[in-house]
């Protein structure tokens, strides 16, 4: 009887969890334009709820993945791994957030990158290819998919690559940290170093500078 409560507590939490990231994705979605009820549910019915271990992988390097994904709780980080087995964090994803690796899923080839949880985690994975057909049966999806597009992977990537290029690196980190303060301190200095371009010696000197 024990065991049976208990198996009930945690299928009832694991339902309220369930019910709270599919609320914060709307809220997220109607953030940039709203989603009518009609293409919710047919949103909805083309995703799932998942829980990730702390250091899993959610997609690999090397793999055709075939969907992306909301984070309602946990951080990521997207890396990838030159030649000689060292790893370079290109992005990191926390709350509010969708990783994956759009290039790959658009061409239908293996991802450069590797996506791996920083923390425990819950997702909201969404098939990719129902999501672009769904994407061109509703204008309102195609409205919030254009505006996501145009703010993270246009005005902001730009916005970075400029840094990368030409800002010192003691630059960089001050705008880390002024632009993702609480995400620093979830990460390690190691993880933030490889972030910026630099090694965590550098990383080290430039803190003591500050």
């Amino acid at each position: 009887m024990i065991f049976s409560n208990t198996f009930k507590v945690n299928k009832v939490n694991k339902l309220n969890e369930q019910n709270e990231a599919y609320r914060d994705l709307k809220l997220v979605m109607d953030s940039y334009s709203p989603i009518s009820d009609d293409t919710w549910g047919r949103l909805k019915g083309i995703s799932k709820f998942k829980q990730i271990n702390k250091r899993d992988t959610l997609y690999r390097n090397a793999e055709i993945a075939n969907s992306f994904c909301f984070v309602y709780s946990g951080l990521f980080r997207l890396f990838i791994t030159d030649a000689d087995g060292k790893e370079y964090n290109k992005n990191f994803f926390d709350e509010g957030t969708f990783p994956g690796s759009m290039v790959a899923l658009l061409t239908r080839t293996p991802s450069k990158f590797t996506v791996e949880a920083l923390e425990p985690s819950e997702v909201i994975l969404i098939d990719f290819f129902l999501y672009r057909k769904l994407l061109f049966d509703t204008k309102d999806l195609m409205k919030f998919h254009i505006l996501y597009l145009e703010k993270n992977w246009l005005l902001d990537k730009d916005a970075r690559e400029v840094e990368l290029v030409q800002k010192d690196a003691s630059i960089r980190y001050q705008q880390f940290l002024k632009e993702r303060a609480s995400l620093s301190k979830r990460l390690s200095q190691a993880h933030i170093a490889s972030h910026l371009g630099i090694s965590p010696t550098q990383l080290s000197r430039i803190r003591k500078n500050k």
